[in-house]
């Protein structure tokens, strides 16, 4: 394999250009599918948090069915049902032609609400594990609803929260892998074309599994850092 590593370089003939691009691209879309998922699983624990039952109930299916159905069937669901959806609506202006959703589009927004349903339960389960006595104190001190959420709940609230965030992180970023089904040349499809190129598919599946292991790393070394910072001023017992 040694005589192949070549084919990793930078030089003519090399795929490592082609591999970092891609694996740019995979950065990229794990980022903001985890930050739209931060969106939706906020609206997601402020439902099941919230005293009235529907919010309650729309925010325990939601969770449900997305923690539920299979992520590679969910990425399809978006990716062929909206396309159909589009295609219909070009259809009623004269159109013949299939339109197709762009990749990059498509596995954000799937990307965030499969995450999104996860980071529900962990800002749900992140707000019920801060003390009553702190709400308690914010009152007797006559801080405003905003004031409150702002000085109070969020900072104590992502102390608790960052750590399963971080796992979720990573299953957002072995997820975006599965985007690749779709059309997206990210890292996975990247390597499944120069393995298929160059008929070295243990090289380039190495290699892959080389830089998501890179990326992995130094995100969570971010999410360390996060936490840490998080944690200043909490005596450990």
């Amino acid at each position: 394999m040694f005589e192949k590593l070549h084919l990793l370089g930078f030089s003519e003939g090399g795929w490592g250009l082609a591999l970092l691009g891609a694996a740019v691209i995979t950065l990229v879309l794990s980022v903001l599918g985890f930050a739209l998922g931060t969106v939706f699983g906020a609206l997601s624990a402020g439902g099941g948090l919230s005293s009235r039952r529907l919010p309650r109930v729309l925010a325990s299916a939601y969770g449900t069915v997305f923690r539920g159905v299979p992520d590679l069937l969910t990425i399809y669901l978006f990716y062929y049902g909206g396309s159909v959806a589009l295609t219909a609506m070009a259809r009623s202006f004269g159109s013949d032609s299939f339109i197709g959703l762009p990749s990059l589009a498509t596995g954000v927004i799937a990307l965030g609400i499969i995450s999104g349903a996860y980071q529900g339960e962990v800002f749900r389960g992140a707000y019920l594990a801060i003390e009553r006595g702190q709400f308690d104190a914010a009152k007797a001190l006559a801080l405003t609803r905003l004031q409150m959420l702002r000085l109070v709940i969020i900072p104590q609230l992502l102390r608790h929260a960052i750590p399963g965030l971080s796992n979720v992180w990573q299953l957002v970023l072995k997820d975006s892998a599965l985007i690749s089904v779709i059309g997206l040349v990210e890292l996975m499809r990247q390597a499944q074309v120069a393995a298929g190129s160059t008929r070295e598919p243990f090289l380039f599946y190495l290699a892959a599994a080389g830089l998501y292991f890179v990326i992995a790393g130094m995100t969570g070394q971010l999410f360390r850092g996060a936490e840490t910072r998080a944690a200043r001023g909490i005596l450990h017992r």
